[in-house]
């Protein structure tokens, strides 16, 4: 397996090639195969969309909050 180092729109990839770029990153990942995502290692999954952050609700003080980390969407090919 090669070393991933960017997730690149339109490319599909193996839960373990996102596995290990997820982990060795600072990255969000929304999956469409919920919490079964690394369960299969050879599964295959398309990126969908990339952003370079996110509005993120704090349930401690109400605010929205943009965090700049890089957020993936990810479908099931």
């Amino acid at each position: 397996m090669s070393k991933v180092n960017e997730l690149e729109v339109g490319v599909n990839y193996k839960a373990a090639e996102i596995d290990q770029f997820i982990s060795k990153s600072d990255a969000v990942i929304l999956s469409s195969n919920e919490n079964q995502l690394f369960a299969n290692p050879e599964r295959q999954f398309r990126i969908v969309q990339a952003f370079e952050g996110y509005f993120e609700h704090s349930a401690e003080d109400g605010e929205k909050y943009y965090r700049t980390k890089n957020a993936y969407v990810i479908d099931k090919v």
